[in-house]
């Protein structure tokens, strides 16, 4: 596309990408030299030429070698231009937005196999008639979600459902969405390296409020004292909270299944779900309501999620044939490590490998610990995307003086090496932390990794 048509200017440069991320510049590139919360992208213009650019819109004056423009308000013009770019625009969609500390993958997972025709943005990537295409953030910048937008048109998609991080909301990524319908899975403490304070971080999840149609339905988890801070019009609370509009009750837990009831307004709802734990309970709740609030059968609802599959690096399930379980799960929070921990205490023994990533907020790193060594009786610490930081020094930081015997080793793949070794068919073995992430973050690069592949290898080489 030539800028003349994204631009009221007469440059005829033939545009082939456009992002504000100096990094993701290919030749033949736009730049927009947005300012970020914490960079100003006109610092990176040059390194952006370097890498491809052709043409740079800025909104201060600039001196180099290739075309320019001066704009005013450009984080908001970066916006149209992705839009014009990819023919896309958000309006063109029914929009359900999943925000939360934990659950946001499974909870829009779910919605994603319960409706027909949709796409599905998140952590996992996007998702579309049953392909996935990678992104890099829960919630995709700003270029990379317009491009997600085209995608899931170019599929005949006139619903999207979609994970909202704390991230997106704070660097207004969504400016221009509205939500016809928006999901609180829960909120506890996360990225406080960001947001300083659980309020701020709270605070900042309440901004998809701000997102929301004029008539948007507002779905929150009841029994989650932060979710309840919120009262809005075409407010429904979820939970075991008899105060909950939709009452979950007789919760049985199964080895591979969980069976429950969902009640609401006298209305019984018989769910067997074969994502099993508490906390999917909720997740597969929140799922049912905001289908059903959509106007869709509860009779068909109640039968699809009979069948729902098992959700890549979400409480996965592995099987090479080995005698003990192994779990693969992306629980990192303090909340989400427990509830696995706590979902899994029918085994007799429980190998746990996990770690903490580097450049996060350090504060929760001996809580994550702790609660590791005292509800596993193998306790294994690794990395986990240690970008600048000593995997050691982390690990130190988790265990601190704990008298409680656990195993170091560095090596991710020697961890869970290891944790096999030591299993029994009496074991299961959670790795927990990067589910089915394919990268290892280290210092600023992303290295090729897998715990998936690992886990494969493993018993491919046995």
């Amino acid at each position: 596309m030539k800028v003349s048509k994204l631009l009221e200017c007469s440059y005829e440069v033939d545009i082939l990408g456009i992002t504000d991320d100096s990094r993701n510049i290919k030749e033949g590139y736009m730049f927009v030299a947005t300012k970020g919360f914490n960079v100003d992208h006109f610092d990176y213009i040059d390194d952006a030429i370097n890498n491809g650019a052709v043409f740079v819109v800025c909104d201060r004056e600039v001196d180099i070698n290739v075309p320019y423009l001066l704009v005013n308000d450009i984080n908001d013009l970066y916006i149209e231009l992705c839009s014009k770019f990819y023919d896309v625009s958000s309006d063109e969609f029914k929009l359900i937005g999943i925000t939360g500390t934990d659950g946001k993958t499974t909870t829009s997972t779910v919605i994603y196999q319960l409706l027909e025709n949709i796409g599905c943005i998140g952590t996992n990537g996007v998702l579309v008639n049953d392909k996935y295409y990678d992104v890099n953030n829960t919630t995709p910048c700003i270029s990379e979600l317009y491009s997600s937008l085209s995608l899931i048109k170019n599929n005949s998609c006139k619903d999207i459902v979609m994970e909202v991080s704390s991230e997106a909301l704070l660097h207004n990524r969504l400016k221009k969405f509205k939500f016809d319908i928006v999901c609180f899975t829960n909120i506890t403490e996360d990225h406080l390296n960001v947001h300083k304070t659980i309020e701020n971080y709270r605070d900042c999840k309440f901004k998809l409020l701000d997102l929301l149609d004029d008539n948007g339905i507002v779905i929150i988890n009841g029994d989650d004292e932060n979710c309840k801070l919120i009262d809005r019009n075409n407010l429904y609370r979820i939970g075991f909270g008899s105060d909950n509009d939709f009452v979950i009750s007789n919760v049985n837990e199964l080895s591979r299944k969980v069976e429950f009831t969902i009640n609401y307004k006298g209305n019984k709802y018989n769910i067997v779900s074969p994502l099993v734990g508490i906390y999917n309970v909720y997740n597969v709740t929140m799922a049912f309501v905001a289908c059903f609030l959509k106007g869709i059968s509860s009779n068909i609802l109640v039968e699809k999620i009979k069948d729902i599959k098992t959700i890549n690096g979400r409480r996965e399930y592995l099987d090479f044939g080995q005698e003990f379980d192994i779990i693969l799960d992306y629980a990192h929070t303090y909340n989400g490590i427990k509830n696995i921990l706590e979902s899994v205490s029918n085994y007799k023994r429980i190998i746990t490998v996990t770690g903490s990533a580097g450049g996060r907020e350090k504060e929760k790193r001996p809580k994550i610990g702790k609660l590791v060594l005292e509800k596993s009786d193998i306790s294994i610490f690794t990395m986990d995307d240690p970008r600048y930081e000593s995997v050691d020094e982390i690990i130190d930081q988790m265990v601190m003086d704990s008298s409680n015997k656990y195993l170091r080793i560095v090596d991710r793949k020697d961890a869970i090496y290891k944790a096999f070794e030591l299993a029994d068919k009496d074991s299961v073995v959670l790795i927990l932390g990067k589910g089915r992430d394919n990268y290892m973050a280290i210092e600023d690069r992303k290295e090729k990794y897998s715990d998936f592949d690992v886990i494969k290898s493993y018993f491919e080489n046995e």
